[in-house]
């Protein structure tokens, strides 16, 4: 657990996949891979999600971060970690779900906004609290909940994109999540590869310049 955590830390950008197809969802991680973003969360809005997920631990091994997003249902977070996903990310923090993802003894997101929600997260135990939608308040809301929880690991998904990459590491973020700024569905959908990994590279050069 120590491990898996450390490395999605150190992956710093979650790449949230929403894809029409495995094949395209495989396709659409390399090309992000390729530009240099190794966190890869294949979201259950994809078809054959755990497929998805083995098949890129298998080409990728540690060398990328591979979870699962959108998890809604005990039964979906238990085929991700059978898959061999090292994370699982829901939208929200229903507290029997995030027991049942919990038990899988993979790194846990659950989704929160207000200070209350952040608790509830924080109470069930999860490694990570998720601050969705991050767009609603920016990285100034990120570092205002900084004052009652200093030590909160937050990770803002949502309204992230390389020029803001920065400021939401300096309000406090220990990695943050991006989905079409990073992911895009429309060059998803065109097959459009070569964007995709354009946009990564983006991303990772975003990332480079915060950590130095």
């Amino acid at each position: 657990m120590t491990d898996r955590l450390a490395r999605t830390r150190s992956a710093g950008v979650l790449a949230v996949l929403r894809a029409p197809s495995p094949e395209a969802a495989i396709d659409a991680s390399e090309a992000i891979i390729r530009g240099g973003v190794t966190g890869i969360e294949v979201t259950y809005s994809t078809p054959d999600a755990p497929a998805v997920i083995r098949e890129l631990i298998a080409r990728h091994g540690d060398a990328a971060v591979i979870g699962a997003g959108t998890v809604t249902t005990a039964a979906q977070a238990d085929a991700a970690a059978e898959a061999g996903a090292e994370f699982l990310v829901s939208p929200g923090t229903l507290p029997d779900l995030t027991r049942a993802m919990l038990s899988t003894g993979r790194v846990v997101m659950t989704g929160a906004l207000t200070p209350t929600e952040v608790m509830s997260a924080l109470d069930l135990g999860v490694d990570v609290v998720k601050i969705f939608p991050a767009s609603l308040g920016g990285p100034s809301y990120l570092g205002a909940l900084r004052g009652p929880f200093p030590d909160a690991p937050l990770m803002p998904t949502g309204g992230v994109n390389p020029d803001n990459v920065a400021d939401w590491f300096a309000a406090g973020a220990v990695a943050v999540g991006a989905g079409g700024d990073l992911a895009n569905g429309a060059s998803i959908k065109a097959g459009d590869w070569a964007d995709l990994e354009a946009r990564a590279a983006r991303f990772a050069a975003a990332l480079a310049s915060v950590r130095g």
